[in-house]
């Protein structure tokens, strides 16, 4: 995936680095198949949220910004108590036009634009013409780093796949709001 370069330095307000990945796009040429690309053409975000999961309590949701995730660097602000929680659970509601025999994703978690985490997640089955809602539960790990080295600096980057086949993938900044 090629995305045009951003200078995160800290010196910068939140509102310049929103402007510029605003601008910032992603790139049609991410190595997606042509037959697979119709796959991941008719694969939407519908919305996302993220709670507690000792608690069920929603922290965090958002259902405007995916329509064109492929297309730019989304940004998302979310709560610094995220961080406060052992364990965060993330609900994805997603439609699909087209049968997919085994959707998954792998998430690398990128800290100044180099691979911190990987996450990989399994659904199944998606049948087409459906919405569907998945959930997964993400442990956090046992020391975290400071809000102030994170704020910014981390990009999820999200590979959706039907088994082995790549379909599509977005990129999403994370900033963490008071």
């Amino acid at each position: 995936m090629e995305a045009k370069e951003c200078d995160v330095a800290q010196s910068r307000g939140a509102k310049d680095l929103e402007d510029k990945m605003a601008a910032a796009t992603i790139g049609g040429g991410i190595g997606v198949a042509p037959e697979a690309r119709r796959v991941g053409n008719g694969f939407r975000i519908n919305w996302m949220n993220m709670r507690d999961a000792a608690t069920g309590k929603i922290l965090w949701e958002q259902s405007k910004g995916w329509g064109d995730m492929y297309d730019r660097e989304i940004l998302a602000r979310v709560p610094r108590r995220l961080l406060d929680c052992r364990a965060v659970s993330r609900e994805v509601n997603f439609t699909s036009e087209f049968k997919m025999k085994d959707f998954r994703l792998e998430q690398r978690v990128l800290l100044h634009d180099r691979p911190f985490e990987r996450w990989n997640f399994r659904f199944g089955f998606v049948m087409p013409g459906s919405t569907n809602t998945w959930q997964q539960v993400i442990e956090a790990a046992d020391e975290m780093l400071p809000v102030e080295v994170l704020d910014g600096n981390v990009v999820i980057e999200t590979s959706f796949f039907d088994g082995q086949q790549l379909i599509s993938q977005c990129r999403v900044r994370i900033f963490y709001d008071a």
